[in-house]
């Protein structure tokens, strides 16, 4: 019996395009004006990046590296555009009305995304379908450790409290899904694009 979801964000409950599109170059075009604005909260940050911290974090923005340092200080860097009204967290009416019945229904919903926590809750806080961060119980990024490594479903499953088998994994990733199902837990590949997937969308997802 499920009683716990965990879902992916980005090409699952969000669109890809509007990370790749709106996010990453709103964050890109900010990084060096921010860092330099903001030399205290950026220096635990940048501590770990090599070289020259905004070439570096620029060619990382570039290649879509998980690296934690860079999801973090896109977080920071994005949350003021949330704030200001430029940037609406982008989440699909279909994952948006799925979210609300389940919590309705008593599940507790998670977050698993390469994104930073504070980039979860800003995606879903500030949404087109309004503030969704209520129905949420918990978030997690990579500090819990990579998404195609099952022993970081194991850890999750650990912190909530529930056995594998009561935790259904949510993902448009086949390698993410295939690491969530080595962990233990039950799975469902998201297919946006309608082909590649065990669900078309979330409408079709059964628990």
């Amino acid at each position: 019996m499920v009683k716990a979801v965990l879902t992916d964000i980005e090409g699952t409950t969000s669109s890809i395009a509007f990370v790749t599109d709106t996010l990453f170059p709103y964050a890109r075009a900010r990084l060096a004006d921010w860092i330099a604005a903001h030399p205290e909260d950026a220096a635990p940050i940048l501590k770990d990046v090599p070289g020259n911290p905004v070439e570096t974090l620029t060619r990382w923005i570039d290649e879509d590296r998980k690296e934690t340092a860079l999801k973090t200080l896109q977080g920071l860097i994005w949350a003021e555009g949330y704030a200001d009204g430029t940037l609406e967290g982008h989440v699909y009416p279909d994952a948006a009305e799925a979210l609300r019945r389940w919590h309705a229904d008593g599940l507790n919903l998670y977050v698993y995304s390469s994104g930073s926590v504070a980039a979860q809750k800003l995606i879903f806080g500030h949404s087109n379908a309004g503030d969704l961060t209520p129905l949420f119980s918990g978030y997690f990024d990579t500090t819990t450790g990579p998404k195609k490594e099952a022993e970081s479903y194991s850890r999750i499953a650990a912190e909530i409290g529930l056995a594998v088998q009561e935790i259904l994994f949510l993902s448009d990733s086949v390698p993410e899904i295939e690491a969530a199902r080595g962990a233990g837990l039950k799975t469902c590949l998201v297919d946006r694009e309608a082909g590649a997937g065990d669900a078309a969308s979330f409408a079709e997802i059964t628990l």
